[in-house]
């Protein structure tokens, strides 16, 4: 092969690299912050980070609270330096810098996921509880909203009164797909197993500019109350998205395919408004969940 012709293929090679790399978007910058949580953060927030890099759309950095009752002052995450910030925090309160750097954030467009747990956090923070639509334990009664749940397939805002926050034994279970169109669940099957997790029920707030997209049967011989529970839940809040999901017990119910799907979609949703991500081949189906080795 002549010289000539060796650099024509080496220099067509360059410009293929170069398109693709021009024509790939640039990935996201994701913050997880945790540090504090009656849940084992220290073993799900490594496995959230692998699915979200593993996708190629996300960097994924972590910012560690100080432990429990220490000197909250110094937890001063750069919030502003992210697409999206992840939290699986439930502990102690935020400075009152911090709180307001998260909220400013958000209303000013930056995207928040909440995962499990983190949504027990801050019963007493008003607009906390604004941004992610419903929450449990941490004090929350009827004073914080209502509950919200499916039954008989039509959504209900449920004002009586009681505590905020329940669940039974861990087990598997089917989530419903109830909106089909939205960014996040376009594709899903509308059927599909989550592997072994808690089941979260009685989830109470203020529910505005709230869209439940999944709910999952909660039975009372398992600790439920027979209603369909939500189980993928958005938000907006201000000109920011919100993604919050009340699955994700433990690092063995995070690798559902499931899970991780609704993870990378969510997060890319929360980020930017839309989702490119698409639906991977071992999603789960009806009948059974699958899981992936992070």
């Amino acid at each position: 092969m002549s010289y000539r012709i060796l650099a024509s293929y080496f220099l067509l090679l360059t410009l293929a690299a170069t398109a693709v790399a021009v024509d790939a978007p640039p990935k996201l910058k994701v913050l997880i912050i945790d540090g504090q949580n009656n849940h084992a953060w220290q073993s799900t927030t490594p496995v959230m980070k692998k699915a979200l890099e593993s996708c190629g759309r996300f960097t994924v950095d972590v910012a560690t609270s100080p432990p429990s009752k220490k000197d909250m002052s110094t937890f001063k995450p750069n919030f502003a330096a992210y697409d999206v910030v992840l939290s699986n925090y439930n502990g102690d309160p935020f400075s009152a810098e911090t709180r307001q750097a998260l909220l400013d954030y958000v209303k000013n467009g930056g995207g928040f996921v909440v995962v499990h747990a983190a949504d027990n956090a801050f019963g007493d923070w008003k607009e906390f509880n604004e941004m992610i639509g419903l929450g449990g334990w941490g004090g929350r009664n009827e004073k914080s909203g209502p509950y919200v749940y499916f039954k008989d397939g039509k959504q209900v805002v449920d004002t009586s009164k009681g505590h905020g926050g329940g669940h039974g034994p861990q087990h598997p279970f089917e989530i419903i797909v109830r909106d089909t169109e939205h960014p996040i669940t376009k594709g899903m099957p509308t059927n599909w197993m989550h592997d072994k997790d808690e089941l979260y029920t009685h989830l109470r707030g203020p529910a505005q500019n709230m869209k439940i997209l999944a709910t999952a049967l909660a039975p009372k011989n398992l600790g439920g109350r027979d209603f369909d529970e939500p189980m993928l839940i958005v938000l907006d809040y201000g000109r920011g998205h919100v993604f919050h999901t009340p699955m994700g017990h433990a690092d063995y119910s995070m690798k559902c395919s499931g899970f991780i799907t609704s993870l990378q979609r969510g997060t890319e949703w929360a980020a930017t408004g839309k989702v490119t991500l698409p639906i991977p081949e071992d999603f789960p189906k009806a009948d059974a969940p699958t899981s992936r080795g992070l």
